[in-house]
């Protein structure tokens, strides 16, 4: 028996991942108690558990999304396990990176023969 089963979390951790990188959509942020904390949760389409969000992937999704978190509804990101320092220690996390947008189709040029 895994001891992380006997006891699930309701956020998103590292080892949640797998080892992969993730898509997901995003869905909502509350703020939630952690701890002594309130600390924003980002939620997404089709998951249960929501990612504690932290300085550094807030700052992320806010450049690509903007300030304000109602923005970030239906936006697309990829979550990832990398080390990270926390309170002296390396240990896993998860960070997030914006996918590149898909190029606009180009427009077709225009065929002035077509009388419309």
């Amino acid at each position: 028996m895994r001891i992380s089963a006997a006891f699930p979390s309701k956020y998103l951790k590292a080892a949640d991942l797998q080892a992969k990188q993730v898509t997901v959509v995003m869905s909502h942020v509350t703020m939630e108690t952690i701890g002594d904390d309130e600390r924003p949760v980002l939620y997404f389409k089709g998951k249960d558990k929501g990612l504690v969000v932290n300085k550094t992937n807030a700052n992320t999704i806010a450049e690509a999304f903007g300030d304000d978190t109602q923005d970030w509804r239906d936006g697309e990101i990829v979550l990832f396990e990398t080390s990270v320092e926390f309170q002296g220690k390396m240990m896993p996390g998860i960070r997030c990176r914006v996918p590149p947008r898909k190029p606009e189709p180009k427009p077709t040029e225009i065929d002035d023969d077509i009388p419309f």
